[in-house]
């Protein structure tokens, strides 16, 4: 990271529950969420201030967790229900969590000044190793949803020694053609901003049930996230460049993530489509695609549990968690069928696979326990 600037704090603060008269709704959110073990900050990057929320501190050569929110949403409307999930506390104990939220898309965030010009993707990819050098990161595990998701695959390509792995929920690797950008303004300008953004969020069968999550977003949405910060995050989201990726041998020089990958996307959600392309670009030794049924289009909001069950795979495989407890042996939840599957698979891989990246060799030192396990190389498709 030679050549970066000098990045400062401008502000750090213990994380404080929203002001209760604002909006009774988030009530359920913040009580989510302990206080005190969160802190806020304000990062300056070379392209604006970053607002980031973080827990723990780093722990050796761990990889930090850290997330990044989708379009219309934050880190706690995004984050909240998966991070707070039992299992899930139980894995992020042992590493340092952090919630990058885009550029005034924080609740209580001010509204940007008259002409402020919204950084690009590109941009926003780029503010990232600014957060990662100040905060004394190795590298990080991404967790990114959409727009984040996009976000974050986009600083894995332009920084690839800095992540570890990824979790891509709802990506998109491609830019929006005419057709969809005018359909996008046509449907902004008679449509508030709320019930625009909510088709890229949820499936046509929750928006046409209007159910209880779709309509609790719906508020969520129009009374926590400045109206005018989110036009212009949407704005700058449906102006992205196709993500320059492509599997190799397909096209000549081909770049794509050198890091393994997990993409989810729920059954029938709107980035369907655009999650089994982004597969398409990958390399098929160290990506996993997982279609979870019955989760509409926010997969880490109605089934957490299942996502957290996949996400201790995916560590696993990296070496982190050295083993995932059958918990039927303590009266807890038994891993679903398709998930012990998938973890049959990757310990079966382990053996068959030809050839080890190298690079990722250093991943089974990582590990809690004595008894690692080894990177993995395997491509594995499961539906849950």
């Amino acid at each position: 990271m030679a050549g970066m600037k000098e990045q400062q704090f401008t502000e750090e603060k213990p994380l404080l529950p929203e002001q209760r008269g604002v909006d009774s709704d988030m009530e359920s959110f913040d009580q989510l969420m302990p206080v005190g073990d969160w802190k806020e900050h304000d990062v300056e990057t070379p392209y604006g201030m970053l607002h980031v929320v973080i827990r723990g501190a780093p722990k050796g050569n761990k990889p930090a967790i850290l997330t990044y929110h989708d379009v219309g949403l934050n880190h706690k409307l995004c984050f909240n229900s998966f991070f707070s999930n039992e299992d899930m506390q139980e894995i992020t104990k042992h590493f340092v969590v952090c919630h990058v939220d885009a550029p005034g898309q924080q609740i209580g965030a001010s509204q940007m000044p008259p002409g402020y010009q919204y950084p690009t993707m590109d941009q926003l990819a780029s503010m990232l190793p600014t957060v990662v050098q100040h905060f004394g990161f190795k590298s990080i595990v991404g967790i990114g949803v959409g727009a984040g998701a996009y976000i974050l695959a986009k600083f894995a390509l332009i920084f690839p020694d800095l992540v570890e792995g990824l979790v891509l929920l709802n990506i998109d690797p491609n830019g929006k053609g005419w057709i969809d950008w005018a359909a996008t303004k046509l449907s902004g300008l008679t449509s508030a901003l709320p019930d625009t953004v909510l088709p890229h969020l949820f499936s046509q069968e929750e928006l046409m049930n209007n159910t209880e999550l779709v309509q609790s977003y719906r508020q969520q949405i129009n009374n926590t996230v400045n109206q005018f910060n989110l036009q212009l995050f949407w704005n700058m989201y449906n102006s992205r460049r196709d993500l320059e990726m492509n599997r190799s041998g397909t096209v000549i020089n081909a770049k794509t993530l050198k890091c393994p990958a997990m993409l989810v996307v729920g059954d029938n959600a709107p980035a369907e489509e655009g999650v089994v392309e982004c597969n398409s670009k990958l390399d098929p030794t160290n990506t996993t695609f997982l279609k979870m049924s019955d989760s509409g289009g926010l997969p880490q909001l109605t089934q957490p549990g299942k996502l957290t069950e996949a996400f201790k795979y995916f560590l696993q495989g990296m070496g982190y968690i050295a083993y995932v407890k059958d918990r039927r042996l303590s009266g807890g939840p038994v891993p679903s069928a398709s998930m012990t599957r998938l973890a049959r698979s990757r310990t079966a891989s382990l053996t068959s696979a030809g050839s080890i990246d190298g690079s990722r060799s250093r991943a089974c030192t990582h590990s809690d326990s004595t008894e690692g396990v080894g990177p993995i190389t395997h491509t594995m498709e499961v539906s849950c």
